[in-house]
């Protein structure tokens, strides 16, 4: 047989919060129903994701988590982050909900990847799928790009924000003359990330100063667009 589909099923405090974040990313409601036990089927195009209600639930527990496998993670990042800005005027990047902009994932042989946490504290994982990949990815080289990418590794995938930031910190404090400028930019708009993630405001304003700062040739300008595109939505959040 080769028609099997499995679908996620989700845990949350409210299944209407739940259908009112996932409109926002383009998803629709094909059955909802409060008895016997509150409970939502969502669609967006061959994406499916199902969720239950739990009286008392605390999504700050939540152990839910489900991995979305996708031919081009960027594109389905655009739509929805154009949806949030659409809503909310902003992408949303801190507290619950929220969500992580594509970055290569080091303990998923380098893949990108972007995270989406629900109002049910839910980690919906989407990685671009190797199997349709013909190009072999490989991790960026050099000092930030190596601490980058264990930083990524702890918040981005682990949730553990507070370890990704002591990483980052220490590779900031130690600044080097052969660091890449471009990856200078974007470990510094990473940090502010964190610093939003950690409602450490004050942070994330001084390290998008610092990424504003630093000094880029013509191709280094090119190669930290994404970090100053992430870099402006935060700044957006911060207002």
């Amino acid at each position: 047989m080769t028609n099997e589909v499995t679908v996620p099923l989700l845990p949350c405090a409210s299944i209407d919060d739940i259908v009112a974040f996932y409109e926002v990313l383009g998803f629709h409601t094909t059955v909802k129903q409060r008895k016997p036990n509150p409970y939502v089927a969502l669609q967006r195009e061959d994406l499916h994701l199902h969720f239950f209600e739990i009286a008392g639930f605390d999504p700050e527990q939540s152990y839910g988590s489900c991995v979305v496998l996708t031919t081009d993670i960027e594109e389905l990042h655009r739509a929805f982050a154009g949806g949030m800005r659409a809503a909310y005027g902003k992408v949303l990047v801190s507290g619950m909900p929220r969500m992580t902009r594509p970055r290569a994932r080091k303990n998923s042989d380098g893949l990108g990847g972007f995270s989406v946490i629900d109002p049910g504290g839910n980690w919906i994982r989407v990685f671009q799928n190797a199997a349709r990949t013909s190009t072999p990815t490989t991790m960026p080289a050099g000092r930030l790009a190596k601490a980058l990418a264990n930083a990524v590794v702890q918040s981005d995938s682990r949730g553990d924000a507070q370890q990704a930031v002591r990483i980052i910190d220490s590779a900031l404090a130690r600044p080097q003359a052969d660091d890449d400028p471009a990856a200078q930019v974007e470990v510094l708009v990473y940090r502010a990330e964190l610093a939003m993630v950690l409602q450490d405001q004050e942070t994330a304003t001084e390290m998008l100063d610092r990424a504003a700062r630093v000094v880029l040739s013509a191709d280094e300008t090119v190669r930290a667009a994404p970090s100053f595109e992430t870099a402006a939505d935060l700044a957006a959040a911060l207002r």
